[in-house]
């Protein structure tokens, strides 16, 4: 909206002494001239613009109109600008530039570069290597619809991949690991529901709108049916695979073994997930015990040699 826009150039403005247009322009992604016709609209509002002539001139406000406000500490802003930065990789919009815009104009002309370099020291992408060309759009269609309080309607297959269609009040969005997750309240089911965003398609908006219900957000950790159901199994995998094996149970359950071989203790839930999640380290990995899932993991194997056989 250009009414945000014009609030974040009188912000980036009251905290430099000058500006370039041209800076402006990359700074909100628009042409310089609309910067131009931005700065009219600023000095027509009756805040007193001043423009610098020359090679190193620019746009600035006033000195004697502006007030010296403090506010943060460059530690301060360097980590506004991290978590702005990966929030920016994944939800692209002009509100995010805007709020970039803002927090860099609390920046003091002589300790910009500095901190522009402590904050582009730390850098973390959100975004996917590959995979789901929904994803992206399917988020922008959400927080518009969280923004405007309105109901959702999709298409959504579960674990074992039957589909149904729902109706959605959202509430939250989730980043967890790799994955992001729509928290709402499902009016099918009368009950507040977990969507994951990969399992969504044919998502819109619609134009009924609801009052918020209360809502208590349930975290997305460890919960007590993984509790319950997990057991620790014994592998004997390749040193190829320790950053993985380190992800999923850490260091201290891993011990050397010989011929460059690794011992490792690893959380295990008997279900699909888990056994395509040890088929998927595929020869650089053997469970050792217990010995029923030991002669499951063979049957698997088994059944995927038949099918290549056919």
């Amino acid at each position: 909206m250009k009414i945000d826009r014009l609030i974040s150039i009188i912000m980036v403005l009251l905290e430099r002494k000058k500006i370039s247009a041209t800076k402006l322009a990359e700074m909100f992604e628009v042409t310089p001239r609309t910067i131009y016709r931005d700065i009219e609209t600023i000095s027509l509002a009756g805040i007193p613009i001043v423009t610098y002539p020359g090679a190193n001139g620019g746009i600035g406000i006033m000195e004697e109109y502006k007030l010296d406000k403090k506010l943060f500490t460059t530690s301060d802003i360097t980590t506004l600008l991290i978590g702005l930065g990966s929030i920016s990789s994944t939800l692209s919009s002009e509100e995010i530039v805007n709020t970039l815009a803002k927090v860099k104009g609390l920046i003091p002309a002589e300790q910009f570069r500095d901190i522009e370099l402590k904050s582009s020291q730390i850098t973390i992408d959100l975004t996917p290597w590959a995979g789901n060309k929904n994803l992206q759009p399917n988020l922008e269609q959400i927080k518009r619809a969280l923004n405007e309080s309105k109901c959702l309607s999709f298409k959504y297959s579960d674990r074992s991949g039957k589909k149904s269609s729902r109706k959605v009040e959202p509430y939250k969005l989730v980043l967890k690991e790799t994955n992001w997750y729509l928290q709402g309240y499902c009016i099918s089911k009368k009950d507040f529901r977990t969507f994951k965003l990969s399992r969504i398609s044919a998502l819109e908006i619609m134009e009924e709108m609801f009052i918020p219900r209360e809502f208590h957000a349930k975290p997305l950790g460890e919960v007590d049916w993984i509790k319950n159901r997990s057991i620790t199994i014994k592998l004997l995998v390749d040193e190829s695979l320790r950053e993985r094996m380190v992800e999923h149970c850490g260091e201290e359950n891993i011990e050397p073994d010989e011929n460059n071989k690794l011992i490792v203790h690893f959380p295990f839930v008997e279900d699909e997930l888990g056994y395509n999640l040890l088929l998927s380290f595929g020869d650089k990995c053997e469970c050792l015990e217990p010995e029923n899932i030991r002669m499951e993991v063979i049957q698997r194997i088994k059944k995927i040699l038949e099918v290549y056989k056919q």
